[in-house]
């Protein structure tokens, strides 16, 4: 997926499934079958549902008959297989691609299984440069464990002040008897 992600990038990710995505979005997928493992796959979509995609004119892929800008792809370079295609997808599935379009293994090369398009319901999570969720959750965290301290000492040191206010509260001489 470079030049968005480069190897041993962190990613963060929100689950979400097929019907939740858009064009643009980057997503995990799972598509065991055609990559002979098991591990997530993360590629942008380019088409849903009822899209029509061309490539390619002018260097560029049309989408529903307009060329379609991909600031993100590396080199500009819209087809780096130069492999011409013409895919309508079908309602429920999803054409992917990656943004190193000469070094990615996408839908382009998958024609014989839906027209390279995967199920919407193999996706399992979309990425996100939000990274809001996970800093609120992880300051969470961090001032809940500072409050269970600050609690566990503020109890030590009752403890503590109690059992000085008891000593004192007995004069150290006995009682006379009355």
């Amino acid at each position: 997926m470079e030049p968005s992600y480069e190897r041993g990038d962190r990613i963060v990710f929100e689950r979400v499934d097929g019907s939740e995505v858009r064009r643009g979005d980057v997503v995990l997928y799972a598509a065991p079958g055609r990559y002979g493992f098991d591990e997530l796959v993360m590629q942008r979509v380019v088409g849903v549902g009822g899209d029509r995609l061309v490539c390619c004119t002018g260097g560029r892929l049309a989408l529903n008959g307009k060329p379609l800008a991909e600031p993100y792809v590396r080199d500009g370079d819209a087809d780096g297989a130069r492999k011409a295609y013409d895919v309508t997808v079908p309602r429920g599935r999803l054409f992917l691609l990656g943004d190193h379009r000469a070094n990615s293994m996408d839908s382009r090369f998958f024609e014989d299984d839906h027209d390279g398009t995967v199920a919407a319901s193999a996706v399992r999570g979309r990425i996100t440069e939000e990274y809001t969720a996970p800093l609120l959750l992880t300051a969470t965290m961090l001032l809940g464990a500072g409050l269970v301290l600050t609690g566990v000492g503020l109890g030590i040191a009752c403890l503590v002040v109690r059992r000085r206010a008891a000593a004192a509260a007995r004069p150290p001489w006995p009682a006379p008897a009355a």
